[in-house]
């Protein structure tokens, strides 16, 4: 790794970490330490999908991007100071943007896959995300074949002796992929095991240039279908493996009822041990969809109507809950007052959110908020889709809000300056005047995000103790029901081997199945 790959991935590292509550990382064990490879992974999050893999792969790796982004004038310099290869797209009509022809697009896309392939063969990793775009779905969609292109070039490039590549799947998971302060998993899978047919370097009638073969026992025809079969298949090997990376669903209801069983089963094995488990890390989170994603596939297979009388019952049960605006684990007891201060009485936390802290984030408030506004803005209209919100919001307040505080701290030691020149009392340091003013509004900028998260916690807290007072009844009932819904989905997992363990405090831990995600915060 160069010095300048370093510093822009330390870059990098940093936004992420301005931008995400939390990143995790897990699987870091299942990247080989010898030898190059290709990581595939899904795209539902636009530029922070290749960002947080290139801030959590522990080996030099170059990616694949659309020719497109290079014309962004500062995202086209990071991409080039890391590596990064353009990638040419087809277009129906046969042309391309500035008059190029098919074949000329067509050559520069060889060129490309080239110098990847290269770089892998020379014992780098690549990535590529084979779904060509990025997306809003709550699954993998249709792949494209490049990634098997790519790969099979790489294999025919890497000297004899050293490492064969590898295919590498890479499952990233998000909290709520376009908002500040969310969460991400970052889980690389092991590598893929080939059949031995597709895992062998391609023969020669198979390669490249097998259109252009004048003789030999395979016509030139029948070579391009070999070669594009062998494609397909790899390519849907890859797909079946970044479906089970990711654990789509196929559709977002099933989806949210997935979420709704994983926390009422958690929230149901708490209540049974009378211990508080704590909130939970997105890798538990991730580690309880799947395996309720695989028991819901299993039992489809065997027993299809009770699973469909399940999944009915769940929706009802979620209907009512939202009605309240209650969450599963809210139906136990009164609410834990804030996680910052767990023993704090809430007439207490009241005070301190609602009545101490404001005064002093007035400052932050006053600096930060219009920009903060303004970027919320440029992102809704200058993003084609939801999953090109958090790039935009991401690339704009590495500029914006920098900017805003020295603007700010500029123009508040240009007043101090004349001030002094007026009332000669007032001591003469614009410098010192203008550091403390840019300190104060970056650090209130910060200690607003942690503000708001805050005051919501609280005023939910008095919400969920006034419905809770008042709604008994029918708080008692979706008790009764939530463990009624925790047998039956229990007694369907029976027989089941699925990713995880359950500890005695109700969490679920990686066992090391499966490739469950686990690892530590980065």
């Amino acid at each position: 790794m160069t010095r300048t790959y370093r510093l822009l991935v330390a870059f990098i590292r940093g936004l992420l970490w301005v931008f995400f509550r939390q990143v995790r990382v897990a699987g870091v064990e299942n990247v080989p330490r010898e030898g190059g490879g290709l990581l595939v992974a899904w795209h539902p999050n636009a530029l922070l999908d290749p960002g947080l893999i290139l801030a959590t792969m522990p080996r030099r790796i170059v990616f694949g991007a659309r020719a497109g982004l290079f014309q962004v004038p500062l995202l086209s310099a990071l991409m080039r100071a890391v590596g990064t290869v353009p990638i040419h797209r087809r277009h129906p009509g046969g042309g391309g943007r500035g008059g190029t022809s098919e074949e000329e697009r067509r050559s520069a896309n060889r060129r490309s896959l080239d110098a990847l392939a290269r770089a892998i063969a020379e014992g780098d990793f690549a990535a590529l995300f084979p779904e060509g775009d990025s997306h809003d779905e709550p699954d993998v969609q249709d792949l494209k074949t490049g990634a098997a292109s790519l790969f099979y070039r790489a294999l025919a490039l890497t000297p004899e002796g050293a490492p064969s590549p590898v295919l590498l799947p890479v499952g990233l998971h998000y909290d709520e992929k376009g908002a500040f302060g969310s969460r991400a998993l970052v889980v690389f899978h092991p590598p893929l095991e080939l059949p031995e047919e597709l895992a062998a370097v391609p023969s020669p009638e198979l390669g490249e240039g097998a259109e252009e073969a004048s003789s030999g026992e395979t016509n030139p025809e029948e070579a391009k279908e070999l070669r594009r079969e062998r494609y397909r298949r790899l390519t849907e090997l890859v797909e079946e493996a970044l479906q089970e990376s990711v654990y789509g669903v196929g559709s977002w209801r099933l989806h949210h009822l997935m979420q709704r069983s994983r926390k009422l089963m958690r929230a149901e094995r708490a209540a049974r041990a009378a211990r508080d488990p704590g909130k939970p890390d997105i890798a538990e989170r991730v580690l309880g969809f799947a395996r309720l994603w695989k028991g819901y596939q299993e039992r489809m297979k065997t027993h299809p109507r009770e699973v469909a009388d399940l999944v009915t019952r769940v929706e009802e049960y979620d209907d009512d809950l939202r009605a309240l605006r209650l969450e599963d684990h809210e139906l136990d007891e009164e609410p834990a007052f804030a996680a910052y201060w767990p023993t704090l009485m809430l007439a207490l936390q009241v005070i301190v959110v609602y009545l101490l802290l404001p005064p002093l984030l007035v400052i932050g408030y006053l600096v930060n908020l219009p920009t903060a506004l303004l970027l919320i803005w440029i992102s809704k209209i200058g993003s084609k889709a939801y999953k090109d919100e958090a790039t935009v919001k991401l690339l704009l307040g590495a500029l914006a809000f920098p900017a805003t505080w020295l603007t700010v701290a500029l123009a508040v030691a240009w007043g101090e300056r004349h001030l002094a020149g007026l009332y000669p009392q007032i001591p003469n340091a614009p410098v010192w005047t203008g550091l403390i003013a840019f300190a104060l509004s970056a650090i209130g900028g910060a200690v607003a995000l942690v503000y708001w998260r805050l005051a919501r916690i609280t005023l939910r807290n008095l919400r969920v103790r006034r419905t809770r007072s008042r709604s008994r009844e029918a708080v008692a009932d979706l008790r009764h029901e939530r463990s009624a819904l925790f047998d039956q989905i229990s007694a369907l997992a029976e027989g089941l081997e699925l990713p995880g363990r359950v500890g005695a405090d109700g969490r679920i831990r990686d066992d090391g199945t499966a490739g469950g995600p686990a690892g530590q915060p980065r």
